[in-house]
């Protein structure tokens, strides 16, 4: 080390000096001291380091080197005391977005869910009679009139729903399912692997592309317990194909005694076909068709919380309840709060479809896309014009969730060409901003799409563009 370096250290503050600035003694009042002490000793090593390594540093001044001290204290605390669940604003077309918490909760529910959670409730207590009570009754009268079931659970996702009525209903026998359904969801959880973790004996019929009655009949024997139909929520095989039904297996079941199961995943109460989306089964049609249990979720087409929801007969329901999984996999008061809130909105469909953001991204008229996106536009050229090249251009969002996989709900995109750094650079820097901004990379271009945007977001989305395009980093 130089001599101009050690001289050079003996100017930089003692960690006592930076705390007792103004700025520091600002940052003590609204952030732990223990963080605060770290942020500075750091920062205090980071500077230290640089002189050291530096060749020729020069004279240092002691002002200097506390203002800066201070300066990357400030930026340390801020970034330590950021919650790492925060918000995003989400330009990236993708209504379901796994990645970002899928659904967004409609006004109800959210205020289903501070009001619950801002006080003490009757989850457990029935009030009528002043004793215990069960908190799966909160939603299961709910669930019987919007789909036609005789009875009704919710627990925490629709894997542990699938888990509970397999293991309930199959555990050490044999589950008679089409090959071209055994699918694998997200987070590479695959249907065979949830049914050898309940018990259940995975017995595959057919062929990948196609799958008849008599399949499942052949495979019929003593150790049957059920006919499981797995809907393909995420994938489509197209071309030479069959594929048995419910109502079919509904038959077949009846005809043998064996319960018949379908698992929808991604569950639809309202039928979006004609706004131009891919008809999807609904739940109620399911449990029409004669189907004795269904499961799906509830925090995909669904538009609630994270859940997994079965409805179906009520014998076979009441076992489930007294199934010890239950309880290892029951919801807790704010998922119960924002669930119950939004199948509310289910009892008048037409306001659904405004209500639960959902359903009113997935519907958005084409006309109404292209308006969202040139006020969109207008909004990031008035705040970054000058760092932005900033234009429209047609598009497709995307439905997410491992659900609609062959929709391609047509949109206009805000597309944005960096005049100062990379495109890629640009998607980094808006991953850090506050609120951070998700949108796609393509072409050399940053795309946002409008579709999962609501209007009240447009300035935040140019301000941060601002931030991103025009912040000094080291």
């Amino acid at each position: 080390m130089s001599i101009e370096a050690g001289s050079n250290l003996r100017q930089l503050p003692a960690v006592d000096e930076v705390l007792r600035n103004d700025q520091v003694v600002a940052l003590l009042e609204t952030n732990p001291r223990v963080l605060v002490v770290e942020s500075i000793r750091e920062t205090l090593d980071e500077i230290r380091a640089r002189v050291i390594r530096q060749s020729d540093p020069g004279a240092l001044d002691r002002q200097d080197l506390l203002d800066e001290a201070v300066q990357r204290t400030e930026a340390r605390v801020r970034q330590k005391a950021r919650p790492v669940l925060r918000r995003v604003l989400n330009a990236s077309g993708v209504v379901l977005h796994t990645n970002l918490g899928r659904s967004v909760l409609s006004e109800s529910a959210r205020e289903a869910v501070e009001q619950v959670a801002s006080n003490y409730c009757n989850l457990e207590l029935n009030l009528d009679t002043g004793k215990r009570g069960t908190r799966y009754s909160l939603v299961e009268d709910l669930l019987v009139r919007l789909t036609g079931a005789e009875s009704a659970l919710v627990v925490n996702n629709n894997a542990g729903a699938v888990l509970l009525a397999l293991g309930t209903l199959a555990k050490g026998r044999s589950v008679i399912v089409s090959r071209g359904q055994l699918v694998e969801i997200g987070g590479s959880f695959r249907i065979p692997d949830v049914m050898e973790q309940s018990g259940a004996k995975l017995v595959e019929v057919g062929t990948t592309n196609k799958t008849y009655l008599r399949d499942y009949r052949q495979a019929l024997t003593d150790d049957t317990a059920l006919l499981l139909q797995v809907h393909t929520s995420n994938y489509r095989i197209v071309g030479f194909t069959h594929e048995t039904s419910v109502r079919e297996l509904a038959g077949l079941g009846s005809e043998t005694g064996l319960p018949v199961m379908s698992d929808l995943g991604s569950g639809f109460l309202i039928d979006l076909s004609p706004f131009g989306l891919p008809y999807e089964p609904t739940v109620q049609e399911i449990v029409a068709d004669g189907a004795d249990v269904v499961t799906f979720s509830g925090d995909k087409l669904l538009g609630g919380p994270q859940a997994g929801i079965i409805v179906g007969r009520k014998e076979i329901v009441d076992r489930m309840k007294k199934n010890p999984l239950t309880r290892a996999l029951r919801v807790d008061k704010l998922t119960l709060a924002a669930l119950q809130a939004t199948l509310r909105e289910y009892l008048e469909p037409e306001q659904a479809l405004q209500s639960i953001p959902t359903l009113r991204m997935l519907t958005l008229d084409s006309a109404v896309i292209e308006e969202k996106a040139t006020l969109l536009a207008g909004f990031i050229r008035a705040e970054a014009g000058d760092e932005l090249q900033v234009s429209l251009e047609g598009g497709a969002s995307q439905v997410g969730g491992g659900a609609m996989p062959t929709a391609d709900p047509r949109t206009v995109l805000v597309a944005l060409q960096p005049r100062g750094l990379g495109v890629d650079e640009l998607a980094t820097r808006l991953r850090d901003t506050d609120p951070a901004l998700v949108g796609r990379v393509h072409d050399l271009k940053v795309l946002l799409d409008p579709r999962t945007l609501r209007d009240d977001e447009y300035h935040l989305v140019a301000r941060v563009l601002k931030q991103a395009c025009t912040e000094v980093r080291d």
